[in-house]
């Protein structure tokens, strides 16, 4: 609950009556793709970083998961356990950084790079998430002082 405290009345009132993200997930297409990426922002100075994990549904642009930690491969798990079964037997397509690759299956999971633009639709998430959340910028004076806003 501390995460919806800096809510305003009427929209700690319309977040309380949403549904938890699991019942609101449209079910896996087999043609579809997971797309996986990662943000940074802080938390009251630099040095407390925070990483927020997103999959993303390719087809529907749905946040299947997302999880707020660090970035070492523990916190990587813990968004992967996230991940209904169902969405995890998709192809996934993801930048190169190794803790992805560890956990998907060689043959189902695509490295973007700059030019094959696989993982546009996250990429244009966390872009939008940044223009409209003054506290994910990267040069800021908005910031979060309380990690729990991040959840």
């Amino acid at each position: 609950m501390g995460s919806i405290t800096a809510l305003s009345a009427s929209g700690l009132k319309k977040a309380q009556n949403l549904p938890k993200l699991s019942e609101s997930l449209l079910p896996a297409d087999p043609e579809d793709t997971l797309e996986l990426d990662e943000m940074w922002t802080f938390v009251e100075k630099k040095e407390n970083a925070k990483w927020i994990w997103i999959a993303l549904s390719r087809c529907t642009r749905q946040v299947i998961a997302f999880h707020v930690g660090y970035r070492d491969q523990s916190e990587w798990i813990q968004l992967f356990e996230k991940i209904p079964d169902s969405y995890r037997e998709l192809d996934t397509a993801s930048d190169n950084w190794a803790p992805y690759q560890a956990v998907f299956p060689q043959h189902k999971h695509y490295i973007a790079g700059k030019q094959n633009r696989i993982t546009n639709h996250v990429e244009r998430f966390n872009n939008t998430l940044r223009q409209r959340l003054g506290r994910l910028t990267r040069k800021t004076l908005s910031f979060s002082k309380d990690s729990d806003y991040l959840k």
